[in-house]
């Protein structure tokens, strides 16, 4: 099969199972994460099990696909939130838009579902005294009797680069240019072509790299930054959090929604934040909104 291609076999005569098959391939051929395939796989076979199992790809309505959401929303009697039944419904057009593409059917059934948005809660960021206290917590590691750089090295790159936690796990040494023409920088990369268009480099404060040099010298790592398991390093922020009186529970996403409002209310430009955080322009979207309410400027 070719990389950009459906299956040879696959026409709109197949049933539901054979096309989910090959699309399965075809997202793995793309580089997605074995964990991405895996949920829009799920959310489609649920349509297997809806879809009459005699009927062919072909002849799957919209009308057949909305009564499916329904189903899933009120009918199945297995809780269904809206952020679920959002991603079900882009699992399904994005099933339905790959076999119109390459021509297995020859209209879209997914095209005029409409897709449902779900705003989730409003992230718990950290006011200017916390910030101050969170760093301050840290920083008295750094001066102890037996001196750690770690915990201030951590958690202040995450509060100056608003990086996720798989992306601060994948920090390589070789990632981080002290030397760099404009300054130093941190580059962000992906090892799945899938993901390039995350891939950035982001500004490094210098007060985090005199940390930096203080922590490799403690630590000496070879080639992971932080080779530590994901555990671990919460457990270190939720330390700091506690060392600072915080009442609530400090955490990568606090600090990259930290970071993201921090840089908003300092007058950076909203595309700039966009890049810098590492999202597409439609996902940003939702995000926008969410800055915009945290800096009270929306209710």
């Amino acid at each position: 099969m070719a990389k950009n291609s459906a299956p040879a076999h696959i026409s709109a005569k197949s049933l539901l199972p054979a096309a989910i098959n090959g699309w399965e391939m075809f997202l793995l051929d793309q580089g997605r994460s074995p964990n991405t395939v895996k949920a829009f796989l799920s959310d489609v076979r649920l349509l297997s099990k809806f879809i009459p199992p005699d009927q062919a790809v072909g002849a799957v309505s919209t009308e057949d696909l909305n009564r499916f959401f329904e189903w899933m929303e009120k009918g199945r009697g297995i809780p269904c939130s809206p952020k679920t039944l959002s991603r079900r419904i882009t699992s399904v057009k994005s099933f339905f838009r790959w076999l119109h593409q390459y021509g297995v059917v020859t209209l879209d059934p997914a095209e005029k579902v409409m897709q449902r948005s779900a705003i989730s809660p409003l992230p718990q960021v950290l006011s200017e005294n916390e910030y101050e206290t969170v760093l301050l917590a840290a920083d008295r590691h750094r001066r102890g009797k037996k001196p750690d750089a770690r915990p201030y090295t951590l958690v202040y790159l995450l509060l100056t680069t608003g990086i996720k936690k798989s992306e601060c796990l994948g920090i390589h040494v070789n990632h981080i240019d002290l030397d760099g023409k404009n300054g130093p920088y941190l580059f962000v990369r992906y090892a799945s072509p899938a993901n390039r268009y995350k891939e950035r480099k982001i500004e490094l404060d210098d007060d985090w790299v005199t940390a930096y040099n203080e922590y490799l010298t403690q630590y000496q790592p070879v080639d992971q930054v932080f080779p530590w398991s994901p555990r671990r390093l919460e457990y270190l922020l939720e330390d700091i959090g506690e060392e600072a009186g915080l009442n609530k529970h400090l955490s990568f996403d606090m600090c990259r929604w930290t970071c993201a409002l921090r840089d908003y209310q300092t007058g950076v430009e909203p595309d700039k934040i966009r890049q810098k955080i590492g999202v597409s322009k439609i996902q940003w979207r939702e995000l926008f909104i969410k800055l915009k309410q945290l800096n009270g400027e929306l209710k």
